[in-house]
């Protein structure tokens, strides 16, 4: 389980960026708070940043032509089979999303996609990060 480097979002190939939303709805649902090394810095920030990432994905989704369910628009939804927060502070928007997706984090995602056989013209990503 990963997240992404959010720079890559709109440059994943179908199966990464689809497997990235099913990923998501499992951590913002049952698997919240659940450790798994590569995605425990998830849980020492509020849930809503999660949210705020998924969004993300399910723009890049909607732009590809896929229909992600309308509920995770919301903050609040945790998917069928965990019951909504019933509530959550919204906090403000940074960029990146999450401070450790930082260069390092992007290299490290750059070479875990390579094993997977999809690479990237070095021109594409150009990290203002480094």
């Amino acid at each position: 389980m990963r997240l992404w480097h959010q720079q890559l979002i709109p440059l994943l190939p179908r199966q990464q960026l689809l497997g990235q939303h099913r990923e998501i709805a499992a951590l913002r649902g049952n698997g919240w708070g659940r450790p798994h090394a590569t995605v425990n810095y998830v849980f020492r920030h509020s849930p809503y940043k999660l949210f705020q990432f998924h969004l993300l994905v399910l723009e890049e989704m909607e732009k590809r032509g896929y229909h992600p369910a309308a509920n995770w628009r919301s903050p609040t939804y945790r998917g069928l089979h965990c019951a909504p927060y019933t509530e959550i502070a919204a906090i403000e928007l940074s960029n990146p999303i999450y401070p450790e997706h930082d260069a390092a984090y992007l290299r490290e995602c750059l070479q875990n996609l390579k094993t997977k056989g999809v690479v990237f013209a070095n021109s594409v990503l150009q990290s203002d990060n480094s």
